[in-house]
Order: C-alpha cells, then sequence, then structure tokens
C-alpha cells in the first residue's frame, strides 16, 4: 500500500517549508499556508519508521470538517481543501504552547497521577480518583511547542505569561476558545455515542493580529475518546475502556518497551500490525464523522497531490 510519508514540492512563490512530526506546511507568498498531513505515525514525540496508510486523509478530512462545525464559535486559518491529504489556509504566527484540556484522568495526567502527583501544569488534581474518572469540571494543562524532535514540556498558566510566551491578554482568550472547542467536541462526540476524553488545541495570530484555532481539531491523534455505552460499568469494575484514540499505540510501544527514550528501540512494525493501524484510524473517522470512510486513490499520491495543489494556486 502506497503511503506518503516525506514531500520535496516547489510551488510557485514557495518562500518555505516546515517539516512537523506529521504535517509538512508550505509558505506561499507570506500569505498562504499549505498543510500537508502525511502518513507518519508518531508516538512520544517520536516518528516511528513506517507510514499507516490513509492516515494523513483521515487526519485532513477529520480535522477540516470539524473547524467546519465550529467556525460558528472560534475563527480558523482554513480556506479550502483542494486534495483529500491537503488544507489550505492564512499564514498565520502560532503561538508557542499547545492548549490542551481534559475532561478525564486519563493518558499524561492518569500516569502523573499514579506517581503521586496531585497538581499539573498548576492546576489541582482532585483526591480519590481512579484512571478515566471524570473531573469535576475540564482542566485546561498547558504543553510548550517543542520544536520538531523534542518533548513537549508541561507548563502552567502563570508560568506562560510570566515567562512573555504569551502575554494575558491573549492568554485568556486562548483559554475562553479552548473551553468553547472542547464543549462543542463533547457534544459532537456524544451524538456518535463517543465520549471526548482530552485534546489539544494550537492557536495563531493572522497578519492583521486575529487569533485563530489552527492545525488539527479533534482527530485521534490530538485526542483520545472513549466508547460512551459501558464507561460507567467499567468504570465500576475496574476495567479498562474501550477507547478510540492514538493511546493504543502508545501502549502497544509500551508493551514492548518504548517510551521514546533515550537507548530504546522501536519495535517492528509489521504489516499485519500497520494494517490493524490503519483500521483503528478508520474506524474513528467513521464513528466521529458518522460517515463512511472514501479511500482516495493512492495509486501516485505523491503526483495526486502535487497535481491538486498546483490546480488550487493557479486558480
Amino acid at each position: 500500500m502506497n503511503t506518503i510519508v516525506d514531500t520535496n514540492y516547489h510551488f510557485p512563490s514557495q518562500k518555505s517549508v516546515y517539516k512537523g512530526k506529521v504535517r509538512e506546511v508550505y509558505n506561499i507568498n507570506d500569505e498562504l499556508l499549505v498543510m500537508i498531513a502525511t502518513d507518519r505515525l508518531s508516538a512520544f514525540d517520536v516518528v516511528m519508521p513506517k507510514g499507516i496508510p490513509f492516515k494523513g486523509q483521515i487526519l485532513n478530512q477529520i480535522a477540516t470538517k470539524m473547524m467546519k462545525a465550529t467556525e460558528d464559535l472560534v475563527p480558523n486559518w482554513l480556506i479550502d481543501t483542494p486534495d483529500p491529504n491537503v488544507a489550505v489556509g492564512h499564514l498565520c504566527e502560532p503561538f508557542k504552547v499547545e492548549m490542551v484540556i481534559r475532561g478525564y484522568l486519563s493518558g499524561h495526567a492518569a500516569r502523573e497521577y499514579k506517581a503521586g502527583k496531585r497538581m499539573l501544569c498548576g492546576v489541582a488534581m482532585p483526591e480519590g480518583m481512579k484512571e478515566n474518572d471524570k473531573f469535576p469540571e475540564p482542566i485546561i494543562t498547558p504543553s510548550t511547542k517543542a520544536d520538531s524532535g523534542e518533548h513537549d514540556q508541561d507548563i502552567s498558566r502563570e508560568e506562560i505569561i510570566s515567562n512573555g510566551i504569551v502575554s494575558e491578554e491573549d492568554y485568556l482568550i486562548l483559554e475562553d476558545y479552548t473551553r468553547k472547542l472542547f464543549q462543542r467536541g463533547t457534544e459532537i462526540a456524544a451524538d456518535r455515542g463517543l465520549i471526548l476524553v482530552d485534546t489539544k488545541y494550537e492557536f495563531g495570530k493572522t497578519k492583521d493580529g486575529k487569533i485563530v484555532l489552527i492545525d488539527e481539531i479533534h482527530t485521534p491523534d490530538s485526542s483520545r475518546y472513549f466508547y460512551a455505552e459501558g464507561y460507567d460499568e467499567r468504570q465500576e469494575k475496574e476495567e479498562p475502556q474501550k477507547q478510540l484514540s492514538k493511546e493504543f499505540v502508545r501502549q502497544w510501544l509500551i508493551s514492548n518497551g518504548f517510551q521514546g527514550k533515550e537507548g530504546e528501540q522501536i519495535p517492528e512494525m509489521t504489516d499485519d500490525y500497520i494494517t490493524s493501524v490503519s483500521d483503528r484510524y478508520i474506524e474513528l473517522y467513521e464513528k466521529i464523522t458518522g460517515e463512511t470512510f472514501q479511500k482516495a486513490d493512492v495509486a501516485e499520491v505523491e503526483k495526486r497531490i502535487e497535481k491538486n495543489i498546483l490546480s488550487y494556486l493557479n486558480s
């Protein structure tokens, strides 16, 4: 199966290209950004050696659908989607923080809690919680936006403001937008029989100083979902929750002795394992959107993407 794990395009008026863990972003004339969602898989801030079929298409299409479903609440950078793997939007200066919001004690928060910590990013977590319990109110636990290859770091609201990473005025807007988006995402998930457990949002400023949502939103790479059916019973029995997120990749890596630490080897990704990951991403797409996933033609995926972007730019 053809996957797209790297691009090397040269578009008219291209100024630069930034390659993140999963997305590659082309700056067109300091006006537009062309964002290509690749099939790369990253976990523990490490890019895995093999791509996952259709993952980029899935991420791009969920993100763009969710941007359109929330644009009445929060402005976003998106202009158009000329290809299943591509989004085109306004050039923005990204804030150097990721706004992580958690409705439940899961993932990183649960691991910190198990280690005895009751403060996360300057926010108190109540005593007596079990893994995957719901917080009384969603908590915002930001992280610094690491450059490629570096680990994101937990950071408090106070540190962000005092270190001048984001002004207090802008940060209050980021918090407000984060809570509004999470509430809408929670409602969308509930309509599909899912629980939006936690997620992260990224924001930037347009040339005219407007704060907008950028990057991805409510995808399996940026969010964790539980199935609502059976949630209470599983919590009562202290059983693992049935979930749709990238956490299953992290758990597979942990069980094979890899957490992104120095000296650890990435376990072998067999063809069967790669197919299973692709299937899980498709399952999430169909659950969260309520639509059947239509696989794009990947016979010549790199040429297809280039042709569609050029056609868009020329028009």
